[in-house]
């Protein structure tokens, strides 16, 4: 018996089927865990709503009904209750969750445009180029972000397009700082220099060797700025000089709702819980990104 079970014990142990298995369940606990499937499965129900919002609202969400005023939750036809006009706040936060992601991921791309660029020419090389970059970039750190954002919405105006163009063009920093950090080491490195002795192309040595080293790190911003530039949206608008009034947004259903606080706190609760979720869902999914690029041997410190 011995004799015939160990030639199949081996032929086991060598079955490429069995092995491929173990290799894929290994790499599936490695870059798995409970926080990157929480992370995952709420971005994806935020991205569904953002695409979807517009088929998934029960009401218009401009529209209201009087006879239904402050309609508390779980009221047939107002999932989430109505505000004061009477207003389904469900069809509300829905698009004011399309409003603030585009401002928000807009805004986000502009900064990431600006910050990497300025860090890539910083980190490139010693001269009067570095110094400008450094020295603006240490102005903008020091002026408080959202005093100045406030001036300058209310000089040129609320809306979607200014609003976008203020959070892009003011917080761009902490993009510029990482790829600095980061681009000036991996310049450093034997094959970015093997390639300056080659004759590459700087932009080619720049977006080629240098960019793709410094991509983890910035993910990563990606994630957690995109969370910042939500509250501060949100924190515009509540002000009333972000997005106009009268436009479901969650900063706008903020500040509508602090008359009706004792007689209707679902007003409150309902965009200020849509707030906590977004931010929880970009820092989840930054810190997933985070933990990834750590067990692949990158260390992000962010």
């Amino acid at each position: 018996m011995s004799s015939v079970s160990a030639p199949n014990n081996a032929t086991e142990s060598i079955n490429p089927f069995n092995v491929i298995a173990r290799f894929n369940r290994s790499k599936i606990k490695q870059f798995t865990n409970v926080e990157i499937v929480i992370a995952f499965i709420l971005f994806v129900t935020i991205v569904v709503l953002a695409v979807f919002g517009q088929w998934l609202q029960t009401h218009d969400p401009m529209q209201g009904d009087l006879m239904a005023r402050f309609a508390a939750v779980g009221t047939k036809g107002y999932l989430l209750g109505s505000d004061h006009l009477g207003r389904d706040l469900w069809s509300r936060a829905v698009a004011g969750l399309q409003w603030s992601m585009a401002c928000a991921l807009t805004a986000n791309i502009i900064n990431l445009f600006i910050g990497t660029t300025l860090g890539l020419m910083a980190a490139e090389k010693e001269g009067w180029a570095r110094t400008i970059i450094r020295q603006f970039t240490d102005t903008m750190q020091s002026l408080p972000f959202l005093i100045v954002a406030i001036v300058v919405v209310v000089i040129v105006g609320h809306g979607f397009v200014p609003l976008v163009l203020t959070l892009g063009l003011l917080s761009w920093v902490v993009y510029m700082r990482v790829t600095y950090a980061e681009a000036s080491s991996i310049y450093q490195r034997d094959y970015v220099k093997a390639a300056h002795i080659a004759g590459v192309n700087r932009f080619a040595i720049m977006f080629g060797h240098v960019l793709p080293g410094v991509r983890a790190s910035l993910f990563v911003i990606f994630a957690f700025h995109f969370a910042g530039l939500l509250i501060a949206e949100s924190a515009l608008s509540f002000l009333g000089i972000g997005a106009p009034l009268g436009v479901p947004t969650w900063g706008n259903m903020l500040a509508e709702s602090r008359q009706y606080l004792l007689k209707a706190p679902w007003m409150l609760l309902v965009p200020a819980g849509a707030i906590v979720m977004a931010v929880i869902t970009m820092n989840l999914v930054g810190d997933g990104i985070a933990g990834l690029a750590r067990k692949r041997g990158r260390s992000i410190d962010v």
